[in-house]
Formats: structure tokens, C-alpha cells, sequence
């Protein structure tokens, strides 16, 4: 006769959902990963649409933010927390060190004035992200007598910075153009103030982050091997085929910007990603790596006037549009002295 006890033998055994309290764990860890993904992409946006509304000549990017739905957020929210859930540890631990030596690639390669791509790399980060945490928190939390209450906390806690930063995006959206120039409203002052500084703070988010991650992708990924030389078999091919594919990347982006070219580029890294885990993997990271694409490709289509703002050569546009004229003012009266001087 057929029991509830039995019924985790029917169903599924995959290595990221361990039915019962693991299960609960996991969609834990999901939903805090898609949380961190959120407030990057709100900060983001609320930069955007600040440099946007001190800049005239960005009226149509601007309608454009505003035309975004809010409810489609909760929505990207809710599917990026079940991919992440149901993602293995095994192919995040090797979205996280991929997307590393990618970044670290391109920030060397940048110069000076290459703003824009900065911010597009930051765009770019945002399923690595979600990647990231969840390692973090898997390798942390290993082994914890109260690992469900610790990431309860947690999830509070991201649900709380993620919640903070929607109002805050809403907030610049539709009310910091009329509070700009009454200098009454507290929040749009500071980001009238603050807003050229949230890339700085966001990369050094990111940096923290991605610091912790790669070490939990590292540790993650050496505790299926049970010698040093399986390992070495695992990471001399996967530093190879990344390294090629970052050269490739780069010159592609390159020569081709815009989200075509992402696109283009996001099938490349994960036919790599496939074609490596066929030699050294199992059929559940294959999978695994499906699910990574499909999370990259909704991180990309929720970001796409993002981009292509990226792509404005010259964005971003610090200073307000009102301060021009105010600088133009005490060049009447020097040149008038010299004219009263003259009949004398």
C-alpha cells in the first residue's frame, strides 16, 4: 500500500534538491541569490534614470525606464529563485569562476574612460551573481546545527535590501524629476548627490561577493575529487577552454556590440561550459548548464535598455542640465568695464 513516507523514493534524486529539509534549504538559498540579483539591478536602473533626467537629450531612454512594468519585477524575481534553485552546485561553482575570469580579463583591458563598459559588465554579472551567493551560502551553511533558521535570517534580511531598493527605484521614476528642482524631497537630493558614486559602491559590492564565491566555487568543485591528479584532470582543460573563450569574447564584443553580440557570445560559454562537462561530468550537470542558459537569457531580456544605454558613447552625463547657464552669467560685466573706462 502506497505510504507518504515513500514518496521521496519516487520522486528525483538531483544533487541540488535533497527532498525534505534540504529541499527547503535550497529554495532558500534560491530565493536569496535572486534578492542580491534584484537590488544590483534597481541601483543600476535607478543610475541610469538619474543620468538620464539630467540629460535633455536622453528624453526617449528615459520614457523608456519609466514604461518598465513593476509588477514584471516580482515575476523575474520568482524565475530567477526557481532556476537557482533547481541549478547544481557542481555547474554554479563553474558559472561563478567562469564569469571571474572574465571580469578580471576585462577590467585589465579597460582604460580609463571606458565607463560604459563597466556598467555593461555589472549588467552582465547578474545570474553570476545569484550563482555566487548560492555557493556561498551552500559552503557556509555546510555542516550548521541551525542552517534553516541562519538562512530564514538571511533571506529577511535580503528581502528587506531587496524590497528598499524597488521603493527607491519607483521613488526616482516617477517623482525625482518634480522633487529635482523644488530641493525639498530628502531622497532625490542624495541621489542627486550620490547617484555618480553607485557604480563605485556597486563594484565594490561586487568584489566582496565574488571574493567569497570563488573560494566556495573552488572548494566546491575539488570535493569531488578524490586525488589530486583527477583534479588536475578536471582544471588543466577547463583553464584552457575558458581562457580561449575570454580571448574570443573580448574581440567579438568587440568588433560587434550590442545584445545580439551577448547573445551570441552567452551560446559560445555555454557550449564550452556542455562540451567540458561531457569528458568530466554526469547527465545532471548537463542539465545543469541548460538551466544556467535559460537564467543568463532572462538576467538579459529584463536588462535590455539597460544595455543599450550602455552603448551611448557619451553616457553617462553627470551634470544637471540646469547648471550650464549659471556659468555664463559674469561674462557680460567683465567685458563692460573695459567700455566705461573708455571715455575717461
Amino acid at each position: 500500500m502506497f505510504s507518504l513516507p515513500s514518496l521521496p523514493s519516487w520522486l528525483p534524486s538531483l544533487p541540488s534538491l535533497q527532498w525534505g529539509s534540504g529541499l527547503l534549504d535550497s529554495v532558500l538559498q534560491g530565493l536569496i541569490g535572486a534578492s542580491g540579483v534584484s537590488v544590483l539591478n534597481s541601483l543600476l536602473k535607478v543610475y541610469f534614470f538619474v543620468n538620464c533626467a539630467n540629460n535633455p537629450e536622453r528624453r526617449l531612454e528615459k520614457e523608456r525606464l519609466q514604461a518598465q512594468w513593476a509588477s514584471l519585477e516580482m515575476v523575474h524575481l520568482a524565475g530567477l529563485a526557481l532556476i537557482l534553485t533547481v541549478l547544481g552546485a557542481r555547474v554554479a561553482a563553474l558559472v561563478v569562476l567562469e564569469f571571474s575570469l572574465r571580469a578580471v580579463s576585462t577590467l585589465l583591458s579597460l582604460g580609463k574612460g571606458s565607463e560604459g563598459e563597466r556598467l555593461q559588465l555589472y549588467l552582465l554579472s547578474q545570474h553570476s551573481l545569484g550563482c555566487g551567493l548560492t555557493c556561498g551560502l551552500s559552503f557556509l551553511q555546510e555542516g550548521a546545527p541551525h542552517r534553516t533558521l541562519s538562512l530564514l535570517l538571511g533571506l529577511g534580511l535580503a528581502t528587506l535590501l531587496s524590497a528598499g531598493a524597488r521603493r527607491l527605484c519607483c521613488h526616482a521614476c516617477q517623482l525625482y524629476e518634480p522633487h529635482r528642482g523644488l530641493q525639498r524631497c530628502g531622497v532625490c537630493l542624495g541621489l542627486l548627490a550620490g547617484a555618480p558614486h553607485l557604480p563605485r559602491l556597486l563594484a565594490r559590492a561586487l568584489a566582496v561577493a565574488f571574493a567569497v564565491g570563488n573560494l566556495a566555487a573552488v572548494a566546491l568543485v575539488n570535493r569531488d575529487f578524490p586525488t589530486t591528479s583527477d583534479a588536475v584532470r578536471f582544471w588543466m582543460p577547463l583553464v584552457i577552454c575558458y581562457a580561449l573563450l575570454v580571448i574570443y569574447m573580448q574581440e567579438e564584443q568587440r568588433q560587434h556590440p550590442g545584445l545580439q553580440s551577448q547573445v551570441q557570445t552567452l551560446l559560445v560559454r555555454m557550449g564550452g561550459l556542455f562540451v567540458l562537462l561531457l569528458t568530466v561530468g554526469c547527465w545532471l550537470d548537463l542539465l545543469g548548464v541548460l538551466l544556467s542558459l535559460l537564467g543568463e537569457l532572462w538576467c538579459l531580456a529584463r536588462s535590455r535598455t539597460l544595455l543599450d544605454l550602455c552603448q551611448i558613447q557619451d553616457f553617462p552625463s553627470q551634470r544637471p542640465s540646469g547648471s550650464a547657464p549659471r556659468q555664463s552669467q559674469p561674462q557680460p560685466s567683465a567685458a563692460a568695464q573695459p567700455q566705461d573706462t573708455a571715455p575717461s
